[in-house]
């Protein structure tokens, strides 16, 4: 999300910006004349990071990659040094090397780093003549320890680094390990685990930095309390949960604590069995006594497979894998077994450690709490929300949505402090249902970005699936994109990809599912205010920064070593700061519209053209008669392939244009005057930097603004009436009060939605404050 940046005094470099803003926004809500920031600003943007030193690296930085891609392992800083002034952090040093290992997505309290896992140097852990033959009894007895002449007396192994393919792990011959209770398989090319390795016994298993692909079998090892799987890309959320539930001992995954993920799989296996057991009651009623009990209950179990959902799709293999065992549970017992079928025993102390059920919203992971709404709305389903106002429609009237407040998450609070209520949340996306293959079909899972935490939020569930912190980052922007990538095996996946990007004019590329950073794009000397992939291009990627360059990647597709090799394909002036950006719906691959601090102006972005480096084509006007373009656009998107919605060029409006109509009108002018359709009320504050959104299959428009309010207006009946509209502005669909749920013990009674954004089905919105609070509605 997009803001100017701030002068530097005379007396030094300006304060930290999430302070600045908030306290600008304190004292412009008090009142106070002398505190007030003049012309509606709401508060100094973030500085600007100093330019890298010429021709060097930052302090610690890994190789810099073509084009300004940073390959450096993860808790490496890869940027340059933080801006000046009193809040300013000292550099950390670059950890030694032998720390540098790769870090999942999946622990909140770790520190991240930026970059493709790394390949373990010659010579670590081992000698390399023995790495391409296969085991034997006389190697496992000299990476043993106690050193033995026995394999029976071995307790710990160490295997990593020998390049050790799957069929290298020979049953019978680990088998005879029976006192083995420390494995370590890491930096290998291992791509599943044997079934029978017969090692009962084991407690510690490091398997990071393999191809591991699969982790049912890791159910042969009851005893295990440690587990490392770092650095496997092809496992996913999904596979985590089943670890937690095949290992009821486990206590530590990945050097964090298990119990947040325990308490989660316990909570699923609740519902799907609850679900599974209703499925159960209804299939069974549906048969005729004379039908065959076998083959009724071999169908039941396909039914169940197929039919009962719950969660979010990226769990959808873990939920999908329970649900057929809870249905084979099911029927072997005769329809008997009701109660949390197949859940294996915790021990009492991982039960003790868990977080108390009792409350409405279960704490999802470790750090981020979820707040409730007030006591009256927590035994009782949520009113609908409160309507103002009604449209101007021909029919005269407009029915009210029906939204109801889901979630409010206090997830991307600095340190996971639970009393974080200042942190700025920018920008959300909804990620994209690839697998589907339908236009405009969208998952619920949701991306959220602000302060120096990207999460990922299940929004039916409220639980948070993912969390990537960048210490010393400011996020204000985030963009999906799928990719196909080529496996060392030769198979084909589809990669969900986020890039996030933010004060420090990186573009961060997350593998989100597999839990890791692919690799770091160095795409800006300046903050980056906005990105967005282009529509038709998976790989094509716009970035638009505060050195008034808005710039198109090419991020290609990872390598085998899961690296991002990007190239810079144009480079687009503009004359003041863009802050949106929309490539042209009807038009993609030609045209980019911006929203800009100076208004809103146009781009050729066709690659056949000569030119690599483009000034604006044309600037917008959006008042009659004006021969200089308008103010401010901060808000920019298309609601149909044609019509676009705009914010800030007016105050308290949103304008309804014809891109169709305007450009048609162009000739050679450098300035055109937009041909408008209507005009939408809005709130009359002069702050600025609420950004609206749209929903083009509903005919949505939405935008949050600084009372907490988010403003919805169906504008279909807008499109569809005959000229001449009205003149005075429609108003609203509906607004959405701010429904003032509760954190430490207080009521948050006022807040500001700084950005609103729902799925193209309108089934869930998310809208992101200025209190670090995500709030969901669900529409029923």
């Amino acid at each position: 999300m997009a803001r100017p940046l701030p002068q530097p005094s005379p007396a030094g470099g300006a304060a930290r910006a999430g302070h600045l803003r908030a306290a600008a926004r304190r004292s412009d809500r008090s009142g106070c004349p002398c505190s007030r920031i003049p012309g509606g600003l709401r508060g100094p943007p973030p500085p600007q990071p100093p330019s890298p030193r010429s021709g060097g690296q930052s302090a610690g930085a890994g190789p810099r990659g073509p084009l300004g891609v940073v390959v450096s392992p993860w808790g490496t800083r890869s940027a340059g040094p933080l801006p000046s002034g009193r809040r300013q952090r000292r550099a950390r040093a670059a950890p030694p090397p032998e720390l540098r290992q790769p870090r999942t997505l999946t622990s909140v309290s770790r520190r991240h780093g930026l970059a493709r896992t790394p390949v373990p140097p010659a010579g670590q852990r081992g000698s390399r003549l023995l790495a391409m033959g296969p085991l034997s009894a006389r190697l496992l007895m000299q990476r043993g320890r106690p050193k033995s002449d026995r394999l029976g007396k071995i307790r710990s192994l160490d295997l990593s680094g020998l390049k050790l393919l799957s069929e290298h792990l020979d049953p019978k011959l680990l088998s005879r390990l029976t006192q083995l209770q420390e494995l370590d398989l890491s930096n290998n090319q291992l791509e599943t685990l044997p079934a029978n390795l017969g090692l009962s016994h084991l407690r510690i298993l490091r398997c990071a930095n393999n191809q591991l692909g699969d982790v049912t079998a890791l159910c042969q090892f009851p005893q295990l309390e440690e587990l490392s799987l770092e650095g496997n890309p092809f496992l996913t959320v999904s596979d985590n949960l089943k670890v937690s539930f095949l290992l009821p001992k486990l206590r530590k995954v990945n050097g964090k604590d298990a119990s947040s993920t325990s308490s989660q799989v316990e909570s699923l296996n609740r519902e799907l069995t609850s679900r599974v057991t209703a499925h159960w009651e209804k299939f069974m009623a549906t048969r005729s006594p004379e039908e065959e009990a076998e083959k009724a209950q071999a169908d039941f179990v396909k039914s169940a497979v197929r039919n009962v959902r719950y969660g979010p799709e990226s769990l959808s293999e873990f939920t999908q894998w329970r649900v057929q065992m809870i249905s084979e549970a099911l029927v072997a017992s005769g329809g008997t077994q009701v109660h949390e079928t197949g859940i294996p025993e915790r021990p009492s102390k991982a039960t003790a450690a868990q977080e108390p059920r009792a409350r409405p919203m279960a704490l999802k992971r470790s750090g981020d709490v979820s707040l409730s709404l007030s006591p009256s709305k927590r035994g009782c389903p949520s009113p609908p929300a409160h309507v103002e106002g009604s449209p101007m429609g021909s029919d005269g009237s407009q029915p009210a949505l029906d939204l109801e407040p889901l979630h409010f998450l206090q997830c991307h609070s600095k340190n996971n402090s639970p009393r974080d209520l200042e942190t700025q949340l920018w920008a959300c996306a909804f990620e994209p249902a690839w697998e589907e293959g339908q236009a405009g079909a969208t998952s619920q899972t949701v991306a959220t970005c602000g302060g120096e935490a990207v999460c990922v939020i299940d929004c039916q569930t409220g639980i948070v699936l993912h969390k990537y912190k960048a210490p010393g980052e400011e996020f204000f922007s985030v963009a999906w994109t799928a990719l196909t990538v080529v496996t060392q095996a030769g198979h084909k996946k589809r990669w969900s990809v986020l890039a996030a990007a933010g004060l420090r004019g990186l573009v961060r590329l997350l593998h989100v599912r597999a839990g890791f950073c692919c690799g770091v794009i160095r795409a800006h000397k300046k903050a980056i205010a906005t990105l967005c992939f282009s529509p038709t291009h998976e790989t094509h990627l716009f970035t638009a920064s505060y050195d008034k360059r808005i710039i198109l990647w090419d991020v290609g597709v990872p390598n085998h070593d899961y690296e991002f090799q990007a190239s810079q394909l144009l480079t687009l002036d503009a004359a003041s700061i863009p802050l949106r950006l929309c490539p042209v719906a009807s038009c993609p691959e030609a045209y980019l519209l911006a929203g800009c601090e100076g208004g809103c102006c146009c781009w050729d972005v066709r690659l056949d053209q000569p030119q690599k480096r483009r000034v604006c084509e044309v600037e917008f006007v959006f008042s009659e008669g004006s021969e200089a373009p308008g103010r401010r656009v901060d808000g920019l998107a298309f609601v149909n392939e044609d019509v676009v919605a705009s914010k800030g060029n007016s105050l308290g409006t949103i304008c309804l244009w014809s891109w169709s109509q305007t450009w048609v009108g162009r000739g050679k002018q450098s300035t055109l005057a937009v041909v408008v359709l209507a005009r939408l009320q809005w709130s009359p504050t002069k702050l600025a930097y609420f950004s609206l959104s749209t929903c083009p299959d509903e005919g949505i428009v939405l935008c949050g603004d600084e009372e907490g309010n988010v403003w919805v207006y169906d504008v279909r009946h807008i499109l569809t009436q005959q000229p001449p509209l009205p003149a005075a502005p429609q108003a609203p669909t509906q607004i959405l009060k701010w429904p003032q749920p509760w954190a430490l013990g207080q009521m948050v009674t006022k807040t500001m939605v700084n950005t609103v954004v729902a799925n193209p089905t309108f089934t869930y919105l998310t809208a992101l404050t200025d209190s670090n609070i995500v709030a969901i509605w669900k529409r029923p």
